[in-house]
């Protein structure tokens, strides 16, 4: 009965520095300081629809502004159009020459002085036909220019009264004199009405930007309520010792909490990753410390060599689950990388300077690349292949990449020794567990070959060789991207 265990992979031995790994240990823990944010999103949002709310009414209240005071302003000037229409219709030239109305106008502030409402005719050389509402005043209009359609303009001639001011220049009939007739009103009451305009514009959009930003505070409240049941159902976790949110949350939220449930499902395989390396070492570690601590009671003559046998193999224990521990580590960074057969070839050349009787055949695809780092390759292969030639009748048969899968490369190693029974195929895979106790080992191989085969998301599977006869180790592992 075969057994398959590990026995001295080649690798390097490391020594390590007691005082460095004190002072990694020191700089690790971490620092009670509150780590610095990129502010609040509540804070982000309320600015967000402030400033786009502000710029909307702003540009909605100008427009408006500009809408009601043109249209206003145009109602205004269209009274003061209807006035200039009945003075030109109203006037006719007389014997003498000069403009008068043949009919009085209708509106009774032109009669009152300084009742602001004003009209004027003037003509070149002629005297000016004013209303009497100017009394002793009279409206200063351009000369020299010729209008032939209402022009309207404000004008300050009058101080301390505004003047909306409509001009139009006729030639009457039976004269050939250009007359300017001319109308002008006080801006008071359209600035009045304009400043009412506004005043009630000011306040509506006051209102409703306060309405609109109360409403925001509202929306912003209530969209982000749910991450504060992230933060209960986080500090449950850490409170009661779940594994993972199970609230049912908004779908935007919801990747987030997967996202979560998924990291702490790694952090609990790690550390049961961690548990599983520190019960492969303890158990390591126990036979050779029974071994030297009974050397050292019995006094035995030879309690030297015993210390420095024993030492050494407690030595290649913890180097060897330091290399877990970086395997760990690199398989977190994501970026390894091996090539498949430079790592047999290297692996081979040391098992055949142990078993040099066996022979050992490679076949397969020369330019297969894994997701794993070489001296992590070069350990599970080491250890399944010394295996095979330790357990196995002399032959030793490789084939790599067995499968085409875009994702898997498997490796085959395949021996011509008695093989592993069917039921005990998965007990074998246990720390410590050996079927053949006659040869040395630790009863770690296997393991360990499980163990860094999952770290890299790969697996181990035992079979019968169909070739061979033996035992048929098939190695799974994630195939290198690119």
């Amino acid at each position: 009965m075969a057994s398959a265990t590990a026995s001295t992979t080649p690798q390097i031995s490391r020594e390590v520095d007691t005082d460095q790994l004190a002072t990694v240990a020191t700089d690790a823990q971490p620092r009670r300081r509150r780590p610095r944010g990129t502010g609040s999103l509540a804070r982000r949002m309320m600015l967000i629809a402030a400033g786009w709310i502000s710029l909307l009414l702003l540009i909605g209240g100008v427009f408006l502004d500009r809408t009601l005071t043109s249209q206003v302003t145009r109602s205004f000037d269209e009274q003061l159009g209807y006035m200039l229409t009945g003075m030109i219709g109203s006037a006719e030239i007389g014997p003498d020459g000069e403009v008068f109305f043949n009919r009085p106008l209708g509106d009774q502030r032109f009669l009152e002085p300084n009742s602001g409402l004003y009209w004027q005719i003037r003509g070149k050389g002629h005297e000016d036909f004013p209303s009497r509402s100017l009394w002793d005043r009279s409206l200063q209009v351009p000369e020299k220019h010729f209008d032939t359609q209402p022009h309207t303009y404000d004008s300050n001639q009058f101080a301390g009264e505004p003047l909306r001011v409509m001009e139009r220049s006729i030639i009457l009939p039976g004269s050939r004199t250009e007359w300017m007739f001319t109308v002008a009103a006080s801006r008071e009451q359209l600035n009045e009405q304009i400043k009412s305009i506004r005043s009630i514009l000011f306040y509506s959009f006051l209102g409703l930007g306060l309405g609109l930003l109360a409403m925001a505070g509202i929306q912003t409240w209530y969209g982000l309520f749910p991450l504060r049941h992230v933060r209960r159902a986080i500090r449950r976790l850490r409170t009661t010792g779940a594994s993972k949110v199970t609230e049912p949350l908004p779908h935007e939220v919801q990747p987030l909490v997967e996202e979560l449930n998924a990291l702490l499902e790694h952090t609990d395989r790690q550390a049961e990753e961690a548990r599983t390396h520190a019960g492969n070492l303890a158990h390591a570690l126990k036979t050779p410390l029974t071994v030297v601590m009974n050397a050292a009671t019995a006094r035995a003559p030879d309690l030297g060599d015993t210390v420095i046998r024993e030492a050494g193999v407690m030595r290649r224990q913890v180097d060897h689950h330091l290399a877990r521990a970086r395997a760990v580590g690199r398989r977190a960074a994501g970026l390894s990388r091996a090539g498949v057969w430079p790592s047999l070839e290297a692996v081979l050349r040391a098992v055949e300077r142990l078993y040099g009787a066996t022979r050992f055949d490679l076949a397969g695809n020369r330019d297969a690349m894994v997701a794993l780092e070489r001296q992590d390759l070069e350990e599970l292969l080491g250890n399944v292949i010394e295996n095979a030639a330790k357990y196995g009748g002399g032959s030793v048969f490789v084939t790599v990449d067995e499968t085409k899968d875009p994702r898997w490369c498997e490796i085959w190693i395949e021996d011509d020794g008695l093989g592993i029974p069917e039921a005990e195929r998965t007990r074998i895979f246990d720390r410590g567990a050996r079927l053949d106790t006659g040869k040395p080992g630790t009863g770690l191989g296997l393991a360990i070959v499980r163990d860094v085969a999952e770290i890299y998301g790969g697996s181990v599977e035992l079979d019968e060789s169909e070739d061979l006869g033996g035992l048929l180790v098939k190695l799974k592992l994630p195939r290198a991207v690119g």
